[in-house]
């Protein structure tokens, strides 16, 4: 494959010629470069990869992926927050009842709620959302699984085949993350969640971790990740930035819209990270800044700019402030505390 304006080309014209027609034979549509690329990966399969297994994996995890990226699509717009838990949580317990509580709470601050579409938390936090401001994100299990009541005859509801499809479903379209007391599954997702984050494959989002008021689950949790991970260097002091442990639902609704108070979101054009907000810092505060974040520019400083050429192109948040600065890509911790920063947390 040859590179040309940044996609691959392929080697073999005729091919590209005969795919270009079957796209336009189906119509045409968006983003005909990848679709063509997509396309030409598949028939590679025919030589490349023996195992009929192997070829199923691929296969069911492009149609889970497109029909959950169509589902998403029309709520592009909303916020949503990902809610993971204890499927064997009993409706009586304290924590159904404040994953009920948060999931109304968030919804009235404008926030949509996504869950594994499962019993206990699950379906706590559909309860409180209100299937209209429910997705799930069921998955299918060697014994039977059904999605809970709530969202079990919603269009969002969507089932998949495999986890690692899934949770990318849910990392995707998540703009927040609350993880209450749960199992192997609901610390898997918070410890995916803290490893994208910090390597940079994720967006930064509030990652809250709810306790039941006077609870220790999580605080428990923490102790350890301190005594044991930051004690030893494992992980970086600023790390721990990226989680916060409460024990109220009000306070958790309050961590996510902080973060949102003034930051949208970031990308990166060329060398430079640009963070979109809805107002720019003042001088002062922009001063202060380039003085106490200065460890993480690679060179430079902070500025405020006008959209870029590439944002443009993409008509990507174009009514929003924004600055830039060359990152250093590593210190995703501190990026997070510059983010409290400009929402003057």
């Amino acid at each position: 494959m040859n590179k040309r304006n940044g996609r691959k080309s392929s080697a073999n014209p005729e091919l590209t010629r005969r795919i270009r027609e079957l796209i336009q034979f189906q119509g045409g549509g968006h983003n005909q470069d990848e679709v063509a690329d997509i396309i030409e990966n598949a028939l590679k399969l025919l030589a490349d990869v023996r195992d009929t297994g192997d070829v199923r994996v691929i296969q069911t995890a492009l149609r889970e992926l497109r029909y959950s990226f169509r589902l998403f699509a029309p709520y592009a717009g909303k916020r949503k927050v990902s809610i993971f838990g204890s499927a064997r949580m009993r409706p009586d317990s304290v924590e159904y009842r404040q994953a009920t509580d948060f999931s109304r709470k968030i919804v009235e601050a404008g926030f949509m709620v996504i869950t594994g579409a499962g019993p206990g938390i699950m379906q706590a936090g559909h309860e409180g959302a209100g299937s209209a401001n429910s997705f799930g994100v069921n998955i299918r299990l060697p014994w039977e699984q059904s999605a809970n009541p709530v969202i079990a005859e919603d269009k969002k509801l969507v089932t998949f085949k495999y986890f690692f499809t899934r949770k990318l479903i849910f990392i995707r379209h998540s703009d927040a993350i609350v993880l209450f007391p749960g199992g192997f599954g609901t610390f898997d997702e918070g410890f995916e969640a803290l490893t994208l984050m910090q390597t940079g494959k994720s967006q930064l989002m509030p990652l809250v971790l709810v306790d039941k008021p006077g609870g220790t689950f999580w605080k428990t949790w923490g102790r350890n990740i301190r005594d044991h991970l930051l004690r030893n260097k494992l992980i970086s002091p600023e790390d721990l930035s990226l989680y916060q442990i409460t024990g109220s639902t009000d306070e958790a609704v309050n961590i996510i819209t902080r973060f949102y108070r003034n930051f949208h979101s970031t990308r990166f054009v060329k060398d430079q990270l640009v963070i979109r907000l809805k107002q720019a810092p003042g001088e002062s505060a922009l001063a202060a800044m380039n003085k106490n974040f200065a460890d993480i520019f690679s060179e430079g400083l902070i500025k405020i700019i006008k959209p870029t050429p590439e944002e443009r192109r993409d008509n990507d948040q174009l009514s929003m402030a924004r600055i830039a600065f060359a990152f250093n890509r590593h210190d995703y911790g501190r990026l997070r505390q510059l983010i409290d920063a400009l929402n003057g947390v």
